[in-house]
């Protein structure tokens, strides 16, 4: 059972700064890249200027790379989709910023608001499509940063590589 004694036994170790791990420059675990997209996510200033809508194809930016991983910023107009797709071994973290996405996948299909996120490892088959009658942005973080992108026939059929 813990009690005040244990604190007084061990201390407190925000009074230790030598034993708190200094912050990363760089994100390195899962939980840190859901952050860095949270982050980026919660600062409009640093992504919305940049946002352009393409009728005839996805637009995409890539807003920031780092030591082995990679954030693209990416819009949707109504009816536009990625297509079934893996990420080869890239695992990541997509953030919808506006609008809603669908994402389909072998277990199903949801409806992904702003603010959702979803975080996948790599061979993680889905389609992300715009059914919505607004335009979308989302955000994507890959690590490592994304070098293929496997099509496949329907969310969990066989990949064929395509490059990137």
């Amino acid at each position: 059972m813990n009690s005040d004694n244990d604190l007084q036994i061990a201390g407190d170790i925000l009074e230790v700064p030598h034993l708190l791990q200094p912050p990363r420059e760089h994100p390195a675990t899962v939980a840190e890249f859901v952050g860095l997209a949270r982050s980026i996510a919660a600062d409009r200033a640093q992504w919305a200027h940049l946002v352009r809508y393409d009728a005839t194809t996805r637009w995409y930016h890539r807003l920031r790379t780092g030591p082995g991983y990679e954030v693209w910023l990416l819009s949707w107009v109504p009816g536009q989709g990625s297509g079934p797709h893996d990420h080869g071994h890239s695992s990541g973290v997509l953030t919808v910023l506006e609008g809603t996405l669908t994402e389909r996948t072998e277990r199903g299909t949801r409806a992904l608001a702003a603010g959702a996120q979803r975080v996948f490892a790599p061979g993680y088959v889905h389609e992300v499509v715009n059914d919505a009658l607004e335009p979308a942005v989302s955000l994507h973080v890959y690590h490592p940063g994304l070098t293929e992108m496997p099509m496949h026939a329907s969310p969990h059929c066989e990949a064929r590589p395509v490059a990137v």
